[in-house]
């Protein structure tokens, strides 16, 4: 039997705290991002329908606000490139306040 990999996380972007409060305004701009720049790969609902989920329980890079952050803005390599040249810092803060929002329960 295989041992699942663990997930890796990121100590030093996990430090990182989202200065942007998890507002309707800032849910409805990261979702307006979202639709725009990561729909394609993650799924309308982020289920992940051509890419990672962002629903589900497992967050391979990190699953604190930071990380995410940091994914959205560095990339992980060749699965996701670095954002950062076309989303703004400001941008980023509200679209890891929808992906929050997305993985919530309705």
């Amino acid at each position: 039997m295989v041992a699942a990999a663990a997930a890796q996380g990121n100590p030093e972007a996990a430090k990182l705290q989202n200065p942007t409060p998890a507002s309707a305004e800032s849910i409805a701009a990261g979702e307006k991002i979202y639709m725009r720049h990561c729909r394609a790969c993650h799924g309308r609902t982020g289920d992940g329908s051509l890419g990672p989920s962002l629903i589900d329980a497992t967050w391979d890079y990190g699953s604190t606000d930071g990380e995410i952050f940091t994914v959205i803005q560095k990339g992980t390599g060749p699965r996701m490139e670095a954002w950062a040249d076309r989303i703004d810092v400001p941008e980023t803060w509200n679209l890891v306040n929808f992906i929050r929002y997305l993985a919530k329960p309705q």
